[in-house]
């Protein structure tokens, strides 16, 4: 969770001092020291680490997924030059009377 915590300027110098001693950020030292001042052990319970279900998109093999963002940029690009080279969209240049 993001929240904005006023912190007295000598706490504040200590945390840092201990940040640096620890080399470790900021936060990670001000959310221990919480932690340590509640009695909770400075290990967090951690969450499971999402699961990723495999699927099938059916694509040959030898087909780089990879490029396939490369491939949509090609696509696009030459899609917009044939628009450009269609000679009904051309402008015709005014005569100046």
């Amino acid at each position: 969770m993001r929240t904005t915590l006023t912190i007295d300027d000598d706490l504040a110098g200590l945390l840092k001092r201990r940040a640096r001693e620890l080399d470790v950020p900021f936060k990670e030292v001000v959310n221990r020291t919480i932690r340590a001042g509640l009695g909770a052990t400075a290990v967090t319970e951690r969450q499971p680490a999402p699961r990723t279900i495999p699927h099938s998109f059916g694509f040959r093999p030898g087909i780089d997924l990879d490029k396939l963002g490369q491939l949509a940029d090609e696509l696009e690009a030459e899609a917009y030059a044939e628009k450009l080279d269609d000679p009904a969209r051309r402008k015709r240049p005014r005569s100046r009377a």
